[in-house]
């Protein structure tokens, strides 16, 4: 069964008075918007809110000047194909993916429809794009990818807790952004002289079983790599890490907002906001086989006090000098 949301971009409308003639002329047709991701129900906690803002601000006003489907997986990536089946079906005039796997079955069903990507991960080891530069055929936008991203995480991990030896590492290995991101981890462990346990994630009911697994392993810290679904599961993996005492640090501040110890992302307002621009370029009729797929260039690091007094963690000064944002 596919569920289908649709996300009110803009409240209100005002009406003015027309001349009679224009009464008689055919309504012209919307632009129609399919927004297809993995996250359930509708916007979950606001975390696309930059986006539909920015398309509000830019003229486009549910109902009135667009049309906008939210298709959800609801936290099941195998529904792609169909959701993505059922954007054609809605004569989807632009398509909108918030994950890997949604963008590979948009792909795989139109090679027409252009399809931006929203904050996904690495487009051209995935095979959605041909280069950052030159993308090709019909998919285009941003990625919240960058070189040494998931290195970096687990340096700043290990500056918050010296003594880290053991790192559970939580990831959904069935997207293709996990592997890179694992081997990256896996380097950078190396260097730093730390070992990672590498759990697999389908759903949350794996999430449990990880923990548990983590504990009998003693690890002493925890990361996630950056798929939708860990971010979905974000309470339920906040409440174990804090259940088992782990260090945690996530690739999405949201996390942070739901009791999460510390966030380093790439996931900024403006970058969402720049996705807006491109669907609103691309609605006007630029081709996005032109437009080259940007990627982050500003990381926020947020860091939670109420969390790290909770778990009896002294954050090193050094750190919350480097920190975008401190929740106290």
């Amino acid at each position: 069964m596919i569920h289908r949301r649709t996300f009110l971009a803009g409240t209100g409308a005002v009406f003015f008075a027309a001349p009679l003639a224009a009464e008689a002329q055919p309504a012209k047709k919307l632009p129609r918007l399919c927004f297809l991701t993995f996250d359930p129900g509708t916007t979950q906690s606001n975390r696309f809110t930059p986006f539909f803002r920015r398309l509000r601000d830019l003229g486009y006003v549910e109902g009135q000047t667009i049309t906008i489907d939210y298709l959800s997986a609801d936290g099941r990536g195998e529904r792609f194909p169909a959701l993505a089946v059922e954007c054609l079906r809605l004569k989807a005039d632009i398509i909108v993916v918030t994950t890997t796997p949604a963008a590979q079955a948009a792909k795989n069903a139109t090679r027409t429809i252009p399809i931006v990507m929203h904050m996904l991960g690495d487009p051209v080891a995935t095979g959605l794009v041909a280069s950052l530069a030159r993308p090709g055929e019909n998919v285009t936008r941003v990625t919240i990818m960058a070189s040494g991203l998931s290195a970096k995480r687990l340096e700043i991990l290990k500056a918050a807790v010296p003594r880290l030896s053991r790192v559970l590492v939580l990831s959904y290995l069935v997207d293709p952004i996990a592997a890179p991101q694992v081997r990256e981890l896996e380097s950078a462990a190396r260097s730093l002289g730390v070992k990672l346990l590498v759990q697999d994630v389908r759903t949350g009911d794996d999430l449990p079983a990880a923990f548990d697994a983590g504990a009998r392993w003693h690890a002493d810290g925890l990361l996630t790599t950056a798929e939708s679904i860990l971010v979905v599961q974000r309470k339920r993996i906040v409440d174990l890490a804090n259940q088992h005492r782990l260090p945690a640090l996530y690739p999405y501040r949201t996390v942070v907002d739901s009791g999460g110890l510390m966030a380093y992302d790439s996931f900024t307002p403006d970058l969402q906001a720049r996705t807006a621009t491109y669907v609103d370029r691309i609605l006007k009729g630029e081709n996005p086989s032109q437009l080259p797929v940007e990627q982050p260039t500003k990381f926020e690091l947020v860091i939670n006090l109420k969390t790290a007094k909770a778990l009896g963690l002294t954050i090193p000064p050094s750190l919350l000098g480097r920190a975008d944002e401190v929740i106290e």
